[in-house]
Order: structure tokens, then sequence, then C-alpha cells
């Protein structure tokens, strides 16, 4: 007897389809996506001017001082949910560069007026191409930089308390006491 190939071709579509859904289930962490900057020079900023602020460059960067690069939008709600911890991260002395992503200048510094402006500097990112570059998934995300410009960390999400205390802070102290 013959086994037609329409007759072996579902199960064996089946069987490749469950065993893929089961590599990727099994990932260290299936939340986590790589990042291909995280331990090398942070790459090239290029920004425009939002508002009266003038945009950080790669200088700022290398500046000697631990601090944070941070993606956003206004049309962000994670975004918005974050803010506050920004805000507190910036009172308590860390240094925040933002960036703003594919947003409208008037939209975003509205944004700002209303949930608070925690950066140092900003500048915008109108075309995204600073975020390719920076290998962004989406915003917010964010970046610790020691201060020769090297990416310690990539998070991205919104920074909660939570994260803050576990995550954003010890890679603060590492990169302070390098």
């Amino acid at each position: 007897m013959k086994v037609k190939p329409l007759v072996i071709l579902p199960p064996l579509l089946f069987a490749g389809l469950a065993a893929m859904f089961w590599i990727g289930m099994n990932r260290q962490n299936p939340d986590e996506l790589p990042s291909m900057i995280v331990g090398k020079a942070a790459p090239g900023v290029v920004l425009a001017q939002l508002g009266d602020s003038a945009p950080f460059s790669d200088a700022t960067l290398r500046d000697g001082h631990v601090k944070i690069v941070n993606f956003w939008a206004s049309w962000c709600e994670p975004c918005r949910a974050e803010a506050g911890t920004l805000g507190k991260m910036a009172a308590g002395g860390v240094p925040i560069y933002g960036v703003n992503y594919k947003d409208k200048p008037a939209a975003a510094l509205g944004f700002l007026a209303d949930a608070g402006d925690p950066f140092t500097a900003m500048g915008a990112d109108p075309a995204g191409q600073m975020a390719i570059n920076w290998g962004v998934y989406g915003v917010p995300e964010s970046y610790v930089i020691d201060g020769n410009g090297k990416v310690l960390l990539r998070f991205p999400g919104p920074i909660t308390n939570d994260v803050l205390k576990s995550t954003i802070e010890p890679a603060l102290a590492r990169a302070a006491a390098d």
C-alpha cells in the first residue's frame, strides 16, 4: 500500500510548528529581546532640536558620568506611566537624556508640560533613524550608559518603581563602581 503525501504532510507541519513553539517558550527569558549594543560603545547620536533645549551629542555620552538614555513619545501610554519614576530619578541626581521618537514637536512639548520634564537634555528623532541604530524595538526603552559611553543595560518597557529597584539602580551602581 502506497502512502499519499497529503496524508503525511499535515502531521509533519503540525509537529514542526509544535517544536518551534516549544523551543520558543523554553528560552532563558521569553520576555527579553536581544540587544546587539550592550557591552559596546553607544551608537552615534543624531538628533534634531526639540523646543528651546539643545540636543545632546556623542560627546555627552562619554563625559565621565553614568547616565540613562530614554526613548519616548507623547503618543506612548507606557511613557506617561514611567514619567513619575523618571522624575524621581532625575531629582535624585541621575542624568537622563531623552530621545523623542517619531513624534510631532508640539505634542512632545505638550507631553512634557503635562507629565514633567526629567531630561538633562533631549532631542527629537523624527524619522526614527537613531532608534534603528540603537536597536530600539519600541517606546519606552532605556539604556544605562557608563562614563566612557559604553552601553551596560538595555531595558524595554516602562521604568516602574519595582524595575527601578530591581534592575536600574543595580546597573547604575555597577556602572559607578567600574
